[in-house]
C-alpha cells in the first residue's frame, strides 16, 4: 500500500508537536479522520442540512435520503441480511446499555446468568452491573490465560442452564488479542444462548460477516474506525430487535400516541429516538467507503506487519514488559518499563511528538488481576509505518535516561 498517499488524506499529520512530526499510536482510544469524512460533515452542514424522518420539504427527504442510504453501506459492508438490522446509537456505548435494558427487561430474572470475560472494557461490564443490580441478576467472568487469552474451554465451564447471554470482546483493547469467536457462537447457538460482540476494537481492523460471524449483537464505535465522534452502530439480529422493547421513548420511534395508549415503530426506528446525528451518520458513509477503497484485508496485512515489527523491536529492550503474548493478536500493545509510571512514559513520548495512552485503558478488572495500576498503550491505525515504531522506540530510550534506568 502507499502509505503516504493514504497518511496525506488526513490533515492531522500536517501538525507538529512540540516541533516534531506527529506519531499517533492512539487509534485503539479513538482514530484520526480522513479529509473526506471531514468534507462530507461540512458539506451536509452547508447544502443539505435538516431533520430526518419528519418534514416532507426538499431538504428534509434529502436529507433523510442521505441518513438511510448510509444504513445500506453499513449493512452491505457487514453483511447483515437485512437493513432493519443496523440501528443507530450514540456510540458502543449506548448499543451495549440499550441491549443490556431492553433485552434484560424482556428476557433476564432473578438468578439469571451473564458471562463476561475479564478481558472487558467497562462499557462491556457496567451495562451488564446494572442489569445485575436491577434483576439480581449473576455476572460470571471468563478467566484469562497466562497468555492473557479466552478460549473455549473456559466459556463452556461457565454455561449452565440459567445462562441467558454472553457478552464479550472480539479484540481486546489491552493486548489485542482476538477472540475465538466462532468456536464460542457455535458453543452458544448449540446451547441457544444469544452472544453480543464489542466490536469497537475489531471492526477497524477485521473484515466482518455478521451472517458468518453468527453473532447476534454486533457493537461498532464510528469514531475509532476513521469516522465521526458520537456515533455507534447496533447489528442485532432482526428476530431479536422485533421481539425487543424500545430503550428510550420520545419523537420519531413511535407509532401513535394517545392519552391511554402508545404503539411504536417497527424496527430500527423504534430503537432511535430523538432528532438523530444525521451529519455524523451521513459522513460515516464516507469512512466506511474510506475502508472499503484500501480494502480491511489489505489494511489487516499492513497493520500486522508494523505490529510484528513493533513486537520484536520493544522485546529487545530489557527494561520493556509487554502485556500479553495472545497467539492471534492485532493492533494494540501495552507494556510497562519497570521504574517508570506510565503516564510518566506518555508525557515523555509526547515531548517527541509520540501520542499513546496511559492509564488502565477503561479495563481495571484485567489490570486488578495482572496486578499493575495502569500500562501504556501504543495502538495502531492504517496511517502508521515502521518508521513511527522507530520513533516509538527511541523516544522510550529516552525515558530511560531521563530516569536514569
Amino acid at each position: 500500500m502507499d502509505i503516504k498517499s493514504i497518511k496525506s488524506q488526513f490533515p492531522i499529520f500536517k501538525k507538529k508537536i512540540n516541533g516534531n512530526p506527529l506519531v499517533y499510536l492512539d487509534s485503539a482510544n479513538s482514530s484520526q479522520k480522513p479529509k473526506a469524512v471531514i468534507n462530507r460533515m461540512s458539506h451536509f452542514y452547508e447544502n443539505e442540512f435538516s431533520n430526518v424522518g419528519r418534514s416532507v420539504h426538499t431538504l428534509a427527504v434529502t436529507a433523510t435520503n442521505r441518513f438511510e442510504e448510509t444504513r445500506d453501506i453499513i449493512k452491505d459492508f457487514i453483511n447483515a441480511k437485512y437493513r432493519e438490522e443496523i440501528v443507530f446509537t450514540k456510540g458502543a456505548t449506548e448499543s451495549i446499555n440499550l441491549i443490556a435494558n431492553s433485552y434484560g427487561d424482556k428476557f433476564m430474572n432473578e438468578g439469571d446468568e451473564i458471562i463476561l470475560t475479564e478481558l472487558e472494557h467497562h462499557s462491556n461490564y457496567v451495562p451488564w452491573h446494572y442489569l445485575r443490580s436491577k434483576k439480581k441478576a449473576v455476572i460470571k467472568f471468563a478467566k484469562v490465560n497466562e497468555n492473557l487469552e479466552i478460549k473455549v474451554d473456559e466459556i463452556k465451564r461457565l454455561i449452565s442452564n440459567k445462562t441467558k447471554m454472553i457478552a464479550l470482546t472480539h479484540i481486546s483493547n489491552v493486548t489485542g488479542g482476538i477472540s475465538p469467536l466462532k468456536e464460542i457462537i457455535d458453543l452458544a447457538n448449540s446451547k441457544k444462548i444469544p452472544v453480543l460482540i464489542d466490536g469497537t476494537q475489531g471492526a477497524p481492523h477485521l473484515k466482518l460477516d455478521m451472517q458468518k460471524i453468527g453473532c447476534d449483537f454486533y457493537v461498532i464505535s464510528c469514531h475509532k474506525m476513521y469516522g465521526p465522534n458520537g456515533l455507534g452502530i447496533l447489528y442485532g439480529k432482526k428476530k431479536w430487535l422485533d421481539l425487543l422493547p424500545p430503550y428510550q421513548g420520545g419523537g420519531g420511534m413511535i407509532d401513535e400516541v394517545k392519552k391511554n395508549t402508545i404503539s411504536f415503530a417497527e424496527t430500527p426506528t423504534k430503537f432511535e429516538a430523538g432528532t438523530m446525528q444525521t451529519a455524523e451518520v451521513v459522513a460515516m458513509s464516507e469512512a466506511i467507503k474510506f475502508v472499503k477503497t484500501i480494502g480491511l484485508d489489505r489494511i489487516s496485512d499492513h497493520e500486522n506487519k508494523v505490529l510484528n515489527y513493533a513486537i520484536e523491536k520493544l522485546k529487545k529492550n530489557n527494561s520493556v514488559k509487554l502485556i500479553g503474548n495472545p497467539e492471534n493478536k492485532a493492533s494494540v500493545i501495552s507494556f510497562t518499563i519497570k521504574g517508570i509510571h506510565p503516564h510518566d512514559i506518555a508525557t515523555i513520548l509526547d515531548e517527541d511528538g509520540v501520542a499513546i495512552r496511559a492509564g488502565h485503558h477503561c479495563c481495571q478488572i484485567l489490570h486488578e488481576k495482572l496486578g499493575v495500576p495502569a500500562t501504556a498503550r501504543a495502538s495502531l491505525g492504517v496511517y502508521n509505518t515502521k518508521e513511527d515504531i522507530d520513533v516509538l522506540d527511541s523516544a522510550i530510550k529516552k525515558c530511560r535516561k531521563v530516569f536514569n534506568i
